[in-house]
């Protein structure tokens, strides 16, 4: 028991890395994620797959969830 209260603050604070490492590993995954779907559209679009208005606007909407995902602390 009075180990247990002794290694309390150690394990919260293996803790807190934890969840710390696992956002930041999401978060590239996500970031990893859309600049692989920017590619694809960009490539679809010059396959003629696309318009260049739908190309824009999911352009548009890609990078924007980029720079959200790079601004966010």
């Amino acid at each position: 028991m009075i180990l247990r209260l002794l290694f309390a603050p150690v394990t919260g604070i293996a803790w807190v890395a934890e969840q710390i490492q696992e956002r930041a590993e999401a978060e590239l995954d996500n970031q990893e994620n859309l600049h692989k779907r920017l590619l694809a559209l960009q490539l679809a679009f010059d396959m003629g797959e696309l318009s260049e208005e739908d190309f824009e606007k999911q352009e548009e909407a890609l990078l924007l969830a980029i720079e959200a995902i790079s601004e966010d602390p």
